[in-house]
């Protein structure tokens, strides 16, 4: 489908997915745990930091480009894992992969996709724009499924394992219990489909896979676990899911290239901390020990700029990326990401940044919450 009309921003991208998904699907996508506080703050809290624009600065030429554990990328702007993306188109993270690869920026595939981890890195191969792909990960009840998926990962090409750590059980959102929610009879998760030494139930409600995954989540997972899971191949691991920094530093000390603070986009647990509130204290415990990135509530080139100021070397965009898929597939997914890659270029513009190396903690201010009631 070609719009005619086409987006000038997420928000109005996030208005027209809403008609082309399933309510079940809407559902999934958007919403947080319990009273969706957490999924709130997380765009509220980029409110509070303010931008402090520097002047008469050459900015004629401006580059946007970075490296992230070593792989160079046209942007600071990375695909973060999400689950079930044909629920969103029929290509689902097939032309969320080429549109990644057009812009030369990073996939990270989620465990959870309804393509295969080889289908998906086929993708990364085509054309001359090959972009470096990672495979985001549970650690399993079931060690042999996780050697299997992470023995798959390195084999297809993968540069970097994404392990996700806020999931020891899945939170509660109410609008999936109270939809029932289950994929479709014609969608799996591939990734475990492939697996054919598993026997899978077949539950009434859901699929079976999806049931045999929520009972392989390990609440006994610990930092130890980390040494064994590097053992399994020489990818490099990042660490998704970090709010505080004494977790920043214990995940560097086993072995983490990197960290990612999120709140899982609030759908863990709610009442926790906005991502960005937790960023500064992260990117202090961790200095120059490993990049740190930033996951949850990016909607603008603004609140890049905001997240890059504060120390965060990348940010990386989930539920963004699922609005363009809804409303173009991968023409939708490429347009997104080029909406961020653009206003962040112009917000650095404004503020006096010609690159990223210009930008640091001087350009962005969190100001005092004001009681405005009267005395």
């Amino acid at each position: 489908m070609t719009l005619s009309v086409k987006p000038i921003n997420l928000f109005e991208y996030e208005k027209l997915a809403a008609k082309h998904l399933s309510q079940m699907a809407w559902d999934y996508y958007t919403s947080g745990a319990w009273d969706e506080i957490t999924l709130r703050d997380n765009r509220a809290a980029f409110e509070q930091f303010k931008l402090r624009p520097r002047m008469l600065v050459d900015v004629s030429q401006r580059d946007l480009s970075t490296t992230i554990l070593g792989n160079f990328i046209q942007m600071p702007i990375l695909i973060a894992p999400t689950a079930f993306q044909c629920l969103a188109h029929p290509e689902g993270e097939i032309a969320t992969a080429k549109a990644a690869a057009k812009l030369g920026t990073v996939m990270v595939l989620s465990t959870l996709a309804t393509k295969s981890l080889e289908e998906v890195a086929a993708v990364g191969e085509l054309g001359t724009n090959k972009s470096p792909q990672w495979f985001q990960l549970y650690v399993h009840r079931d060690r042999g499924l996780t050697k299997a998926l992470v023995e798959r990962a390195y084999a297809a090409g993968f540069t970097a394992l994404c392990l996700t750590v806020d999931a020891p059980v899945l939170g509660r959102r109410e609008k999936d219990t109270r939809n029932q929610f289950a994929l479709p009879a014609n969608m799996e998760l591939a990734n475990l489909a492939t697996l054919t030494d598993l026997e899978i139930p077949r539950l009434s409600g859901e699929s079976g896979l999806f049931s045999y995954f929520l009972e392989q989540l390990n609440p006994a997972l610990t930092w130890a676990d980390l040494e064994w899971l590097q053992s399994l191949s020489p990818l490099p691991l990042v660490v998704k899911g970090i709010l505080r920094g004494d977790d920043a530093v214990r995940a560097v000390e086993h072995g983490a290239k990197a960290v990612i603070v999120s709140n899982h986009g609030g759908r863990q647990l709610d009442g926790a901390i906005a991502s960005i509130d937790a960023l500064r204290e992260v990117v202090i415990a961790v200095g120059d020990k490993a990049e740190v990135l930033l996951d949850g509530g990016i909607r603008r080139g603004t609140d890049i700029l905001k997240a890059l100021a504060l120390g965060a070397a990348a940010v990386l965009v989930g539920r963004p990326v699922l609005w363009g898929l809804a409303v173009e597939g991968e023409a939708g997914v490429q347009h997104v990401i080029e909406l961020l890659r653009d206003e962040l270029d112009l917000a650095m513009a404004l503020s006096g940044c010609a690159t990223l190396q210009d930008i640091d903690l001087s350009l962005a201010i969190r100001l005092p919450v004001v009681d405005k009631k009267l005395p």
